[in-house]
């Protein structure tokens, strides 16, 4: 269950509770999304302070509303973030203990490399245009991170080879979207199928030994 706020929402903190309080009984996993570029302000939310509180009030929501454990808590964030700002949100992310962290949400850059004439509007680019760069900072976030909280990879996976790049680069799972619009409901199984294959071809005895395969040093410690 992916939750926001209303775009004309004041107290943020009033949304992400109310739907944390009727979804959470129902819910596999909570996100709290504090990235989409299609809701103003909704990025400000990344801020530590900020970040600490709305993690805080939603936890407490989800434990109130459902018999035995919460379900866990993610975080989904946005790709558009340099060096220091991905180091400086693992650090809060991992002190605020979540239980992982969604990267990313669409992106607000990349235009300038886009052919359509519409590539001038607002919102967020999804898509295989946003496959490499979300790959690169999946992989930075990572390296952050040092394995200590599993990270689900999203932006441009429409095939098993794209999702097996995101494992090796760092993620434990995968979310789709565009592609499930050109490629239809089917990707999924031929993803999986594929998947299987590129493990058996790369020696791996299970997925989790691949996660974050290619981000090795030259003495071979995982970045």
């Amino acid at each position: 269950m992916n939750i926001g706020k209303n775009k004309e929402t004041e107290d943020a903190a009033v949304d992400y509770v109310a739907c944390a309080e009727r979804l959470a009984p129902f819910a596999d996993y909570l996100v709290i999304n504090v990235s989409s570029p299609n809701t103003p302000g909704l990025r400000a939310l990344q801020d530590a302070d900020v970040l600490a509180r709305l993690i805080g009030v939603v936890r407490a929501a989800a434990e109130r509303t459902r018999d035995g454990p919460p379900p866990p808590l993610l975080v989904k964030i946005a790709p558009d973030f340099d060096d220091q700002g991905l180091a400086t949100l693992a650090e809060t992310l991992l002190a605020l203990a979540v239980d992982g962290v969604i990267l990313g949400n669409t992106t607000i850059g990349l235009r300038n490399s886009l052919k359509s004439p519409h590539r001038g509007e607002t919102g967020g680019l999804s898509g295989q245009p946003l496959f490499e760069f979300s790959t690169q900072q999946l992989a930075k976030f990572h390296g952050h991170v040092g394995g200590r909280i599993p990270l689900i990879g999203v932006g441009g996976i429409d095939s098993a080879e794209t999702a097996y790049t995101k494992i090796r680069n760092g993620a434990s799972l995968i979310q789709l979207y565009t592609g499930l619009i050109y490629k239809g409901p089917g990707l999924v199984p031929r993803i999986t199928t594929g998947l299987a294959a590129l493990l058996r071809r790369d020696g791996f005895t299970h997925i989790s030994d691949a996660v974050g395969a290619d981000l090795t040093t030259k003495n071979g410690v995982t970045s």
